[in-house]
């Protein structure tokens, strides 16, 4: 299964199943993994019965050339061994991880995650809405998300005569610069969700940022003031 740019969520309890929801609105590919095959019964989007945090289990979703990895599992050792190995197998890939406690924050973050949410309610909401709002076929330039730790994301239209016109990812060099990523750029009717140093920025792209509260005013400061 390498279906290159897709989505894998691990783990399908009571998040992952409001972050399917979310996805099956939306033109992506993604794998669904989960250990308790009872859980997919009468589902119709792709999935594997296993263990989310085995190496074998996640090379067959794909991980090598997915865009996203969604790491929703209920036990925070699980969440971490399943960042470590998705980080390992994919050193480009986002990964969003939810921690069922506070204190397993840094570790999962140090296991790869580029970003974490506590308290699953609000971790699945957030989730959903960056991967649907961000990537989605229309992409609502006024809203705004918030996620945990004070981590956002931001979507802005790219103006004819805009610095960013024609730039490339690794023109910008955002990360090094500032420290937002772009994660994603709707062209029209096509969203490109694997950003690579190549990729190009053209006007009329919308463009979706994430950040720190500072980092994303930074980017707002130096590139679209």
């Amino acid at each position: 299964m390498e279906t290159k740019g897709h989505f894998v969520l691990l783990g399908y309890g009571d998040v992952g199943k409001s972050i399917v929801k979310v996805l099956s609105g939306g033109p992506f590919r993604f794998v669904v993994v989960d250990s308790d095959k009872k859980v997919f019964d009468n589902v119709d989007f792709e999935y594997l019965i296993g263990d989310a945090s085995d190496e074998e289990i996640l090379i067959e979703t794909g991980v090598k050339t997915a865009s996203f990895v969604l790491v929703v599992l209920n036990d925070d050792t699980n969440v971490i061994f399943a960042t470590l190995i998705s980080r390992g197998l994919n050193p480009e890939v986002t990964i969003v991880a939810r921690a069922n406690s506070v204190k397993s924050i840094d570790k999962i973050y140090k296991a790869g995650a580029d970003y974490v949410g506590s308290l699953s309610i609000v971790a699945g909401q957030m989730i959903a809405k960056m991967t649907a709002n961000c990537m989605g076929k229309s992409c609502r330039i006024d809203e705004d998300i918030m996620l945990y730790e004070g981590i956002e994301i931001e979507k802005h239209r790219v103006e004819k005569g805009s610095f960013l016109e024609n730039k490339l990812i690794e023109d910008l060099d955002l990360e090094r610069k500032i420290g937002c990523t772009i994660i994603g750029i709707g062209k029209g009717k096509l969203v490109i969700t694997t950003i690579t140093r190549q990729t190009a920025i053209k006007a009329g792209d919308v463009i979706a940022v994430v950040g720190s509260n500072k980092q994303i005013s930074e980017f707002k400061e130096r590139y679209l003031e």
